[in-house]
């Protein structure tokens, strides 16, 4: 049993005894981070309580809950964890939630359009480094920049749950204010929704937003909702990602036809709809997801796209371009930087370092990232024989990646044809860009759509494919070529500044019409917010 399957194991158990100390750690065991032969006896012995993980695993949620019932106190424990989360997936919108608020707050008319936001997000920088995190930092720091008032409110849980105990309630980076709610989390999801709406609630309310700026997931759409009316403010909801299509695409022992009618697929599907729905607005990354969104039943005029961007850091110094010409036996090395996922096809590129240096060409890699498919790409490399041409250099900073980056000839994103990479772009090409770094990439719409002219596309799941993609960059004039076209477009269209601008209009669109808007009084930004109730009790 791995350090991590002990862990999670022993806090479970502790759930078990106490019913609220290992909430974290059994939600992560129900997604399948530990295994069942990894579970201390109370668990691993009852068939019961197997069948019913079994059945979570498949996404069937009402089996999972009947067969946990029949597995002693383990499975009561498993059934009541079950019970929230269907309680959350099959709940209301958010609109008629409590919130532990009065009905409405004293309205006030605001002069001169919106002058303060207050973001709802998952998790955040500095805790957390990821796509996600950089996303929220690039946005929320570039509003600043343009003059809002921005504050950044991260879920019920964050960062306990990341394992920083001893994190700040507030703090204030890039001019932006950070808040986090106190600690404790009740065990079922709907209630620590419940908590959640009633301890963002008592932070929105000294704060006084004009704008309340939701972020995927559904979750953080959720409470922005149960807090509109009261408030009386606009909800944006930004749409990063489709839940259950990531769900679907990380779930490779689930057959298809089966995850897709899945309660958890469904009830995800459905959750995120009510959401984009009920938005005043909904924000998303690229004209592909605009048009899923739109196939949902919003309203065209209510979805604007702001893409994925860079700031200045991205941009600053000389393009990087490079000399090295594989062809004539100059090592060209190929970089991959994000998290290593499956639906990533970092074993696509492996082969294709593997095909190329078969035939003679010096092709190395480099992967800067971590994440669940780590192990698996190490031991791949190591069957392809690769040896010292492929490098893994584990997470990495900001600035550590960008060295890295400078150091290659060519990113790489040879991601698999799967619903969720048909729908939701990544980051990471863009930084690339920025740099003038040449991109050859799986040919699906997301990237299409960001490469077209500028990027070398090729077709998916295909290492031989990838490999003829890569020959087509062992010319540095075609490499600089098309790195110059990328960071030209970036320089363009994808800075944060930009997007920030996009976001400021949106705002003030939607601001106007709304005859109600409660008062900017001060106040102090790195304020955090009230303390937590008492355990069991809401506000």
């Amino acid at each position: 049993m791995s350090t991590e399957q002990t862990r999670l194991a022993r806090l479970l158990q502790g759930a078990l005894d106490t019913r609220s100390a290992g909430t974290v750690a059994a939600r992560h065991l129900l997604r399948g981070t530990a295994h069942v032969s990894g579970l201390p006896a109370p668990f691993r012995d009852r068939p019961a309580y197997a069948a019913a993980l079994e059945a979570y695993r498949h996404g069937d949620l009402r089996l999972a809950r009947e067969r946990a019932r029949e597995a002693g106190p383990a499975g009561r424990l498993l059934a009541r964890l079950i019970d929230g989360e269907l309680g959350l997936l099959d709940g209301p919108p958010g609109d008629d939630l409590p919130t532990g608020l009065p009905t409405s707050l004293p309205p006030r008319p605001v002069d001169g359009g919106p002058r303060r936001v207050l973001h709802l997000v998952t998790n955040a920088w500095p805790e957390t480094t990821a796509g996600y995190t950089v996303r929220t930092r690039g946005i929320t720091e570039a509003q600043a920049a343009a003059g809002l008032e921005v504050h950044v409110a991260t879920r019920l849980g964050f960062p306990v749950n990341r394992g920083r105990i001893g994190a700040a309630r507030g703090l204030q980076r890039g001019g932006v204010a950070q808040h986090r709610l106190p600690a404790g989390l009740p065990l079922r999801a709907d209630d620590a929704l419940r908590r959640d709406i009633a301890l963002t609630g008592r932070l929105a309310a000294r704060l006084r937003p004009d704008v309340l700026h939701a972020h995927s997931n559904h979750v953080n759409g959720r409470v922005a909702l149960a807090l509109r009316a009261r408030l009386g403010v606009p909800v944006v909801y930004e749409v990063r990602g489709l839940l259950e299509e990531t769900w679907r695409s990380r779930s490779p022992h689930v057959d298809d036809a089966h995850a897709v009618a899945s309660d958890h697929y469904r009830l995800t599907r459905a959750a995120e709809t009510r959401i984009m729905r009920a938005a005043d607005a909904v924000v998303t990354l690229s004209e592909t997801l605009r048009t899923e969104v739109i196939g949902r039943g919003v309203p065209a005029e209510r979805v604007v796209v702001v893409p994925n961007c860079v700031d200045d850091v991205w941009l600053a110094g000389e393009a990087v371009v490079h000399a090295a010409d594989a062809r004539s036996g100059d090592p060209l090395t190929l970089l991959y930087a994000g998290t290593l996922n499956d639906y990533e096809g970092v074993d696509l590129l492996l082969d294709a370092v593997a095909l190329l240096r078969s035939r003679g060409l010096d092709v190395r890699a480099v992967v800067a990232g971590g994440g669940p498919a780590a192990t698996r790409l190490h031991e791949h490399a190591a069957s392809r024989g690769l040896g010292a041409a492929v490098r893994f250099t584990g997470v990495v900073d900001r600035d550590a990646l960008i060295a890295l980056a400078r150091t290659a000839d060519a990113v790489c994103l040879p991601r698999r044809d799967l619903p969720v990479t048909r729908l939701v772009p990544p980051l990471k090409p863009v930084e690339a860009m920025a740099l003038g770094l040449p991109v050859v990439a799986a040919d699906l719409p997301p990237l299409r759509e960001l490469l077209a002219g500028r990027g070398v596309l090729v077709r998916p799941d295909d290492a031989d494919a990838l490999a003829a993609g890569v020959l087509a960059l062992a010319d540095p004039a075609r490499r600089a070529e098309l790195g110059a076209a990328a960071r030209d477009h970036v320089a363009r269209t994808r800075t944060w500044r930009a997007a920030a601008a996009s976001h400021l209009d949106l705002y003030g669109r939607l601001v106007p019409s709304r005859a109600d808007l409660p008062a900017t009084d001060a106040v102090h930004p790195t304020a955090a917010p009230t303390a937590a109730p008492t355990e069991g009790a809401l506000p």
